[in-house]
């Protein structure tokens, strides 16, 4: 009885052993789909991508096939010459751009580092403001004289507002387009020069805390703004500020690769045909 015990987990071991002993090689073939052979290694290193970008990873019995069926897809779609229709062409084109992109500029573009003092100076310049607004609005596609009628009228508001005594949150009540703002007196909040429109945003910097100043034309309408605060850089959004940083950095780096680019690849526009 204890040899058979014996013998029983000696076989056991030398099982163990063998399975460690033959691992698969990366180079053996774990599927085949039509005309492609799925290699061990294939199937590790799209699992590795897997792992990486999702929080809740499929088995590998459930990516196998995953992975079956796309190449089954693939193959399929050659047959069928899909490749050479307008839109995928198109998306090739916009991968094979990432792909430049990434190769030329990825690792520079992943080495920028933004520095305490880059924020503190950027913010002088772009500080975040909080102001409330009216909006006289006109559509996209207005013609100019819709514009102009808009006009017209957001001055006569605009000459209201500046007679009356009634608090500003009173006037945009009775005043503006803009139906949520509306209902905050025409609050939109702490805003910075990445969340609001240029124009907005360069009329409200050059203005004082309690000051009240129109009209101010954006793709949106006419509006009239009251700035009522401005942070320090001790109360601004840091993650914000240092993604702006980062934004410029990243600018930067494009700016100077498309002008040396561009030395290739003469540019001419016609803009006069632009609108």
């Amino acid at each position: 009885m204890m040899r058979n015990i014996f013998s029983a987990a000696l076989c056991l071991v030398m099982m163990t052993s063998a399975t460690s002993t033959f691992a698969a090689e990366p180079n053996e073939v774990v599927a085949v789909v039509g005309n492609k052979q799925i290699t061990v290694k294939e199937l590790n290193e799209k699992y590795e991508e897997v792992l990486k970008q999702t929080l809740n990873p499929p088995t590998k019995d459930v990516f196998i096939e995953d992975l079956v069926r796309y190449e089954m897809g693939v193959q399929e779609a050659m047959k069928r010459n899909i490749q050479d229709e307008a839109v995928v062409k198109e998306r090739i084109r916009q991968e094979i751009y990432k792909g430049l992109i990434e190769k030329e500029l990825g690792k520079k573009v992943s080495e920028i580092k933004v520095t305490e003092k880059e924020m503190q100076a950027y913010y002088q310049k772009n500080p975040e403001i909080r102001t409330s607004h009216i909006l006289i609005e006109f559509r996209p596609d207005a013609t100019d004289d819709q514009k102009k009628a808009a006009k017209e009228r957001a001055q006569e508001i605009f000459e209201e507002v500046k007679k009356s005594k009634r608090p500003f949150e009173e006037l945009v009540s009775l005043y503006t387009d803009d139906v949520l703002s509306k209902r905050t007196g025409g609050d939109v909040g702490w805003q910075s020069s990445v969340t609001l429109v240029p124009a907005y945003y360069q009329s409200a910097l050059a203005m004082k805390v309690g000051e009240v100043k129109g009209l101010i034309e954006t793709q949106y309408g006419y509006h009239i703004i009251k700035v009522t605060g401005r942070h320090g850089y001790n109360d601004a959004n840091k993650r914000q500020i240092r993604a702006a940083v980062f934004d410029e950095k990243r600018k930067e780096l494009f700016d100077d690769y498309f002008a040396k680019l561009k030395k290739q690849y003469p540019v001419k526009v016609n803009k006069s045909l632009i609108k």
